[in-house]
């Protein structure tokens, strides 16, 4: 959208220029001036440390290094391209490597940065005064990092980025930085576009809703193991999908056929067997099952026990088992000890 400057008598558009021809340089002009003026991009916030690099073993430098009122370190990346290079992986590196910085570690970068800009001031009383404290409490310092990419522009893959880390919750805004001329001057337009402002709180309820939505499926995930005893062998341990596996492998090699399996389990409501023509191997069967997918995403053959030693060979043709038994697992189970008794199939959730 163009910027135009409002005269008496006109409306002239201004002119989407980029920082390159402008002459601004990322880290001497552009970093050097919002330093100054934080607020600009980031308000309410103090800039404790520039080119922040205080760890080992690395030369990654964090651009702007800041802290908000409520003591959480904010991480400042900026680019004067036009697509934002990288830069979000880059600041999600820089807010692992800060997570664990101290106050005092911080009033030592501060001190430094303050020094640095030639301001005589003491750096752990002004922290203090910033943030409203009468002493350091470390419990209350840096609960969280915060992440702010500033740029001129940000590709549709950044973007996509920067939502799917926000459903996860981590705190990160992009903030548009662009350039315009008219009259031989340079305007800045500066507009945070993630989140935008008219629909953050929206998006905010959005992603603590998708949150406890995916930790209540965590939650109610079950994770147990079971102890199966079939035809006299016995199997420890073992996942609900690997259940079902040993108890089918356990009737198949008694001679059922897999039809009659097939039929003890209709409750599923789904072919629990890919029948193939003839004896084929593993990468024979993988193939045939590939040709199936069609344009599916994932492969079909990892969706059922496909690799060598899990597949069956009957009467001159190939089986497979599905691994997809979700919520059916154990009445399918029940179903096939109560249909195959002479096959004593027993099974109880194992003791960890």
């Amino acid at each position: 959208m163009a910027i135009y400057k409002l005269l008496q008598n006109e409306i002239v558009p201004m002119e989407r220029t980029t920082f390159g021809l402008q002459g601004i340089r990322e880290r001497q002009d552009l970093q050097n001036l919002l330093k100054h003026q934080i607020n600009i991009i980031a308000p309410e916030t103090l800039v404790v440390a520039e080119e922040f690099a205080d760890w080992e073993d690395s030369k990654r430098r964090i651009d702007l290094l800041a802290i908000d009122r409520e003591a959480n370190l904010i991480v400042i990346e900026l680019k004067r391209t036009e697509d934002g290079g990288h830069m979000e992986l880059q600041a999600v590196r820089y807010a692992a490597m800060v997570s664990t910085l101290t106050f005092e570690k911080l009033a030592e970068a501060y001190g430094k940065y303050l020094a640095d800009n030639d301001i005589e001031k003491d750096a752990t009383e002004e922290l203090l005064a910033f943030l409203g404290w009468d002493e350091p409490d470390d419990d209350q310092f840096a609960q969280q990092v915060k992440i702010i990419l500033a740029s001129a522009e940000f590709s549709r893959e950044l973007t996509t980025a920067v939502m799917w880390l926000m459903d996860f919750g981590l705190d990160i805004r992009c903030v548009r930085m662009r350039p315009y001329t008219l009259d031989s001057e340079t305007y800045l337009d500066v507009q945070t576009v993630i989140p935008l402002p008219e629909v953050a709180d929206y998006q905010v309820r959005i992603r603590e809703k998708k949150q406890k939505e995916r930790k209540s499926r965590e939650n109610s995930k079950d994770n147990s193991t079971y102890e199966l005893h079939v035809s006299g062998v016995e199997f420890p341990s073992l996942k609900k999908r690997w259940l079902m596996f040993h108890i089918v492998a356990g009737l198949v090699n008694r001679g059922i056929h897999p039809a009659e399996i097939e039929e003890s389990v209709n409750h599923v409501k789904r072919s629990i067997f890919e029948s193939l023509d003839g004896i084929l191997d593993e990468q024979a069967v993988q193939d045939a099952l590939m040709r199936e997918s069609g344009n599916a995403k994932f492969p079909r053959y990892k969706r059922f026990f496909s690799e060598a030693g899990q597949i069956f060979h009957v009467k001159n043709r190939t089986y497979v088992l599905t691994n997809q038994w979700g919520d059916k697992t154990i009445e399918a189970a029940n179903a096939l000890a109560e249909s195959f008794p002479a096959a004593n199939i027993r099974f109880e959730v194992a003791v960890n």
